[in-house]
């Protein structure tokens, strides 16, 4: 016997490594330093922005001028669904889940922490599968009467297929976002990076496959057309869950199929969700009541808008989402330890640094909008061209407002930013009537928006610079930021020099003919500015110049 078992133990295979996928995950999923997580999201959200751009490249040149009334439909399909997704969810759950749930773990009390994130996670799921069938229910009258009155008969009936087949999307939004909440509050940045990008590579499947018509097994179970772009919008958002569901990996995320009322962090969040859900909601009536009136300005007048801001929301996602969001747990960790003047650091240097970014970007994006728009329709438009030129000083105004807002949820503050929004968007909408009754058309509707979010940011910051006992904002900021602010006005001049030099052509028809061009101007331009802010000692652009003289003047190693 014992020479059979040494016979077997000599012929036995050695093992082979197995590919342990959660030992994978769990390594992508590992925690990361805030600067770097800002550098992960603003990368993640650069290349959501490219597919977004592709995206709507080819919707454009598919329908905007040879099918305007079915692409106004499909842009007005989307207004509800949306309205309840950021109503219900959205970035309300994620400003009201996390400084709550972070409270929790600070403390040691993971099971309370669970129990909170299961809570929530039901809840939301029942409240928007309510939601969804609700808008299946009534798509008509919605159409008809809230976001598309100035339709065709043929577009509003192709609107309401259409918001019939994208009515899931805010139940799977309500899940994968409260998954995607956990990862951000745990400092897990990869996979929740992920998610947006993902979200269009499924509408991309939409426009690329599902159009041309769906086939299973020889049986055609859809004939195709541009209701293939809804289905592939409903694609992305599966693709959302599972990315999310993914990113749980290694979490320890202890899941009950309840609602357990009695949590006391489910009650704290319960009570911070309403003033920042109505927060999102009456922002998200202004994007109803845009769509309403430029749906009646004429055929391609509704998507000419809402493709001009996008556009302007692109670097608004890129910068002041992506470094609010990276910069919000440290914030509320630094509260919840009463550590009030490293938390005032630390919104300073967000703050700082989203101005210094901003700024340039806002001013290169005015004078070089003809090429920016010909990204994504082939040749330009001057509509949308037009109405962004309008929309450019929100780009600066809402990329402040996300670190602003954020100022006052790491306090826990959700009632004050909602009264705020009451005010700004008030304004808007009766800016945006006033303009177009006055026959301003589709650029009134960009000026009423630059000019409510820029009330509302000053609003907010005049506030928190009160609540702090005006310590927030201190002379070293403002002394700062005066000179970020006049070395983008040097980068402006040089900005609408190179664009007066390489003119936006009718004949740049392609993008291998308006890139070259783009660059130019943008790489001057922002040459210009990182010299001019080295002369003038902008704090932001020490580190960057002393990393350049390193690599430069590197001493070789004997």
């Amino acid at each position: 016997m014992f020479k059979k078992k040494e016979k077997s133990e000599k012929t036995e295979s050695p093992k082979r490594p197995r590919f342990k996928f959660r030992s994978v995950v769990s390594r992508a999923n590992a925690k990361l330093p805030v600067r770097f997580a800002a550098v992960v999201l603003a990368s993640s959200t650069l290349v959501s922005a490219l597919l977004g751009i592709f995206r709507d490249r080819l919707l454009n040149s598919y329908y905007l001028d040879t099918y305007p009334t079915g692409i106004d439909a499909y842009t007005a399909a989307f207004t509800i669904p949306d309205f309840l997704f950021f109503l219900l969810t959205s970035g309300a759950l994620a400003v009201s889940f996390i400084p709550v749930f972070n409270q929790r773990l600070t403390t040691g009390n993971k099971k309370s922490a669970w129990e909170l994130s299961s809570s929530l996670l039901n809840l939301m799921a029942i409240l928007t599968l309510v939601a969804s069938v609700a808008i299946i229910i009534f798509a008509d009258p919605l159409v008809r009467y809230v976001v598309g009155p100035g339709l065709d008969e043929s577009g509003m009936i192709l609107a309401i297929n259409m918001m019939r087949v994208i009515a899931i999307n805010p139940f799977l939004f309500s899940i994968s976002t409260i998954l995607s909440s956990i990862q951000q509050a745990l400092g897990r940045f990869v996979f929740y990076a992920l998610a947006p990008a993902l979200y269009n590579v499924g509408i991309l499947v939409g426009i690329l496959w599902f159009t041309n018509g769906i086939n299973l097994f020889g049986w055609q179970v859809f004939e195709g057309g541009i209701m293939g772009v809804a289905l592939g919008v409903v694609f992305g958002a599966i693709l959302q869950v599972i990315v999310s569901l993914v990113g749980l990996f290694g979490l320890g995320f202890d899941y009950e199929f309840k609602i357990n009322w009695k949590n006391q962090g489910f009650k704290s969040v319960l009570k911070l969700l309403p003033a920042r859900s109505l927060d999102q909601g009456i922002d998200y009536v202004n994007t109803i009541v845009t769509t309403n009136l430029s749906s009646r300005m004429g055929a391609g007048a509704l998507r000419s808008y809402q493709q001009a801001y996008s556009l302007s929301q692109m670097p608004v996602s890129l910068i002041g989402v992506a470094i609010s969001t990276a910069f919000f747990p440290q914030l509320t960790e630094e509260l919840g330890e009463g550590k009030e003047a490293k938390y005032q650091q630390t919104f300073r240097t967000a703050l700082s640094t989203i101005i210094w970014i901003t700024l340039p970007v806002a001013i290169v994006a005015f004078f070089a909008r003809g090429y920016v728009v010909s990204f994504i329709k082939n040749g330009g438009d001057p509509l949308i061209s037009s109405v962004l030129a309008a929309l450019i000083v929100s780009i600066f105004a809402n990329s402040v407002f996300h670190i602003a807002s954020r100022g006052f949820y790491a306090h826990q503050d959700t009632k004050t930013p909602f009264r705020v929004s009451i005010l700004s968007v008030g304004l808007t909408i009766l800016l945006a009537i006033i303009f177009s009754i006055i026959g301003c058309g589709v650029d009134g509707l960009g000026w009423a928006q630059s000019i409510g979010a820029m009330l509302e940011v000053i609003i907010l910051l005049r506030l928190l610079q009160k609540r702090s006992g005006g310590k927030l904002l201190n002379r070293d900021f403002w002394k700062n930021t005066r000179r970020i602010v006049f070395a983008t006005c040097v980068t402006g001049c040089v900005a609408y020099s190179l664009a007066k030099f390489f003119p936006f052509m009718a004949s740049d028809d392609s993008i291998f003919m308006v890139f070259p061009k783009f660059f130019v101007i943008t790489a001057g331009s922002f040459v210009t500015y990182l010299l001019a802010g080295y002369f003038l000692d902008v704090e932001q652009v020490k580190p960057i110049t002393e990393r350049i003289r390193k690599s430069l003047f590197k001493t070789p190693k004997s």
